[in-house]
């Protein structure tokens, strides 16, 4: 069964960081492509970061040069860095396993940013 944990989520005040944590079971971690997507209230869901079986990763615009994924194969764990963040990044963010956004993913984690 796949499994896929959240966590590092917050209330952060603008230019603020905040690494999240997606921990991962069930499958071999090593052979997917991952994702993180998040949902702002309100709104649907959005796509935020690939990072592919080799670690190559990729952005929306919105996040370019202010977010960062890795990944630790050997722990199973996929990581997104948040920098110089904006009110506009509040929302519920999720890891999703493989590169599409009807993956599983997990319960999520929230980050606020408000001063």
């Amino acid at each position: 069964e796949v499994q896929l944990m959240e966590s590092g989520g917050g209330l952060v005040q603008p230019g603020g960081s905040l690494r999240l944590s997606c921990t991962a079971s069930g499958f071999t971690f090593t052979n997917y492509g991952m994702m993180w997507v998040r949902q702002a209230p309100g709104k649907g869901l959005e796509w935020v970061s690939t990072i592919d079986s080799g670690g190559t990763s990729y952005y929306v615009n919105s996040v370019k040069g202010r977010f960062t994924s890795s990944r630790d194969n050997a722990k199973s764990t996929l990581y997104l860095q948040l920098t110089s963040l904006k009110t506009e990044d509040t929302a519920m963010y999720y890891c999703t396993k493989g590169t599409s956004l009807g993956g599983p993913r997990g319960p999520g984690t929230q980050v606020t940013v408000s001063s």
